[in-house]
């Protein structure tokens, strides 16, 4: 079987998400997914997407099951597009059966779009990066 080029971005559509869908989700009472940030502690400590919650790639099969139910959608992220952690998290997670989806970009660009963090100093958010985030409302697309 061949696959065709509308196949091929169906499946991206289905199994990757961005930052800024992410963050409309999760600006709702109920966005529909956990989302899992899966670096390191000292990443996590570092700064990470506010409302995410930390589970390393490597402690995914042995603790998914008690912090995310099964059957709930989960949304993985690691550092950024030069980085596949987000992608091997999100494979973690489908070996367990949960629908899954990858944030493209992952850390690095939610916080060049400026969306908020979250430190052991509280939530902020910088400065959006005008190489990521459009001048008007929104990007059209």
């Amino acid at each position: 079987m061949t696959l065709t080029s509308v196949q091929f971005f169906q499946a991206l559509l289905a199994f990757q998400t961005d930052a800024s869908d992410v963050h409309a989700a999760m600006s709702t009472a109920a966005p529909g997914f956990v989302l899992i940030d899966s670096r390191s502690d000292a990443s996590w400590e570092q700064g990470h997407v506010a409302g995410a919650v930390h589970l390393p790639t490597a402690q995914i099969a042995a603790r998914a099951g008690s912090l995310v139910p099964p059957g709930t959608p989960v949304v993985t992220y690691c550092w950024g597009p030069g980085c596949n952690g987000g992608t091997k998290a999100a494979l973690e997670f489908a070996k367990l059966g949960y629908e899954v989806r990858e944030m493209i970009g992952g850390y690095e660009y939610w916080v060049r779009e400026g969306l908020p963090i979250e430190t052991s100093n509280g939530v902020k958010a910088l400065e959006p990066d005008p190489l990521t985030t459009p001048v008007a409302a929104a990007c059209g697309c």
